[in-house]
C-alpha cells in the first residue's frame, strides 16, 4: 500500500508541476528574464545588503532601481532610435540618397582587368533588380519594426503586465533569493554532489552567457555605432544594434556590417574614412571578444563556439528571442549531466574494483 501511495503522490507532484507551468506559461519570458537578471545582479544586491545593515528589503528596492536605470530605460531608448533610423535608411534608399547601384558599379569598375574578364557575362542591369529587391527587403524589415511598435502600443496593458510581473518577481528574488535557492536545492531529487554540480553549472552558464556573450556583443555594437557616428555614417544606432546582434552568434561577426561599409567608403572616394573604419574594426572591435571575455567570465566557463552557435540558432527557432539564453543553457546542462554521469560511473567502477 505504501508503494501505491508513493506512486500516487509522485503522479500528483508531476501533474501539479505541469499545471503550474501551464498557468505561468503566458508570462514565461517575464519569469525567465527575471531569474536571469536576479542571478546577474545578485552580487550587487549582496553588496548593497551589507551597506544597508542587512536590511534585505531596502537592498532589493535599491537593486531594482539600478536594474531599471541601467537596463530597462536604455533598452527603450535604443529600440525607439532603431525604429526611427531604420525608417530613415529605407526612405534614403527609396529617394536615391543611398546609391547602392552606383556603389556596385564603382566596385565593378575598380576590379582588375582579369576579374572584369571573368565577369564578362555579368549583366549590369541585374544591379537595378538587386536594388529593387534590397529596397523591398529593407522595406519589409521597417514595416515589421513599425508593426511591432504599433503592436506594443495597441497591447500596452499586456506589455505593462509582463514588465510588472518581471519587476515584481525580481524584487522577491532579490529579497528572498538565498532562501528560495536553498528550498529548490533541497527539493531536487539527486545526490548532494550531483545537485551541487548542476546548480553550480547552471549559475556559471547564466553568467557566462550574459557577461561573456551578451555584454561583449553590446560592447562591440556600441563601439561599432560610435565609430559610425564619428565618421558621419548615417543611422549609427541601427548599424550598432545590427553589429551587436551578429556578435551574439559565434563565427558570425560584426565584420559583416562594418567591412561592406568600409569598402563602400573606399570605392566612393572617402578613402581615409574607409581606412580608419577597417583599422578600428580589426584592432578594436575585433579584439574586444578576445580581451573582455576571459576577464568577465574566465576561460573555464567558456562553452565551445560550435555548441553555442548551434544551440543559439536552435533556441531562437524554437523559443524566439528567449532562445538566446535558453538554447545555450540547455546545451550546457546537457554537457554537465553527461559529465556528472561519467564521473559517477567511474567512481562506482573504482569502488567495485
Amino acid at each position: 500500500m505504501a508503494r501505491i501511495e508513493d506512486k500516487a503522490f509522485l503522479w500528483l507532484l508531476v501533474l501539479t508541476s505541469i499545471a503550474f507551468a501551464w498557468v505561468i506559461q503566458p508570462y514565461f519570458g517575464a519569469v525567465l528574464w527575471g531569474v536571469v537578471t536576479a542571478i546577474i545582479f545578485a552580487p550587487v544586491q549582496r553588496r548593497l545588503c551589507s551597506w544597508f545593515g542587512r536590511r534585505a528589503g531596502l537592498a532589493a528596492v535599491a537593486t531594482l532601481m539600478l536594474v531599471i536605470l541601467l537596463v530597462i530605460i536604455p533598452i527603450f531608448l535604443i529600440a525607439s532610435s532603431v525604429v526611427a533610423e531604420a525608417r530613415g535608411v529605407y526612405h534614403n534608399i527609396q529617394s536615391g540618397g543611398l546609391d547602392i547601384v552606383g556603389f556596385l558599379h564603382g566596385v565593378l569598375d575598380s576590379l582588375p582587368a582579369w576579374a572584369r574578364e571573368m565577369m564578362g557575362d555579368f549583366d549590369p542591369n541585374n544591379l537595378e533588380e538587386l536594388r529593387g529587391r534590397l529596397s523591398q527587403t529593407l522595406g519589409q524589415v521597417v514595416q515589421l519594426l513599425g508593426s511591432r511598435a504599433v503592436t506594443v502600443g495597441q497591447s500596452t496593458l499586456d506589455f505593462l503586465i509582463s514588465l510588472g510581473v518581471m519587476l515584481y518577481l525580481l524584487y522577491f528574488l532579490f529579497r528572498d533569493g538565498s532562501g528560495i535557492s536553498r528550498r529548490i536545492k533541497e527539493a531536487i531529487p539527486l545526490t548532494p554532489a550531483q545537485r551541487d554540480g548542476l546548480i553550480l553549472k547552471f549559475t556559471m552558464v547564466i553568467r557566462a552567457i550574459v557577461k561573456g556573450t551578451i555584454l561583449v556583443a553590446l560592447v562591440q555594437g556600441a563601439l561599432g555605432g560610435l565609430i559610425f557616428w564619428a565618421l558621419g555614417i548615417n543611422a549609427p544606432v541601427l548599424w550598432g544594434v545590427l553589429m551587436a546582434l551578429l556578435a551574439l552568434l559565434p563565427a558570425v561577426g560584426t565584420g559583416l556590417v562594418w567591412l561592406p561599409v568600409a569598402i563602400y567608403l573606399l570605392v566612393s572616394g572617402a578613402v581615409w574614412k574607409g581606412v580608419i573604419l577597417i583599422a578600428f574594426g580589426v584592432l578594436v572591435i575585433g579584439l574586444v571578444d578576445n580581451i573582455l571575455r576571459p576577464i568577465l567570465v574566465g576561460r573555464s566557463t567558456k562553452i565551445p563556439d560550435y555548441i553555442v552557435l548551434i544551440s543559439t540558432l536552435g533556441g531562437l527557432a524554437i523559443f524566439g528571442l528567449n532562445g538566446f539564453v535558453i538554447g545555450p543553457i540547455i546545451a550546457a546542462m546537457f554537457i554537465a549531466v553527461w559529465d556528472i554521469y561519467t564521473q559517477s560511473r567511474n567512481a562506482l567502477d573504482r569502488a567495485e574494483g
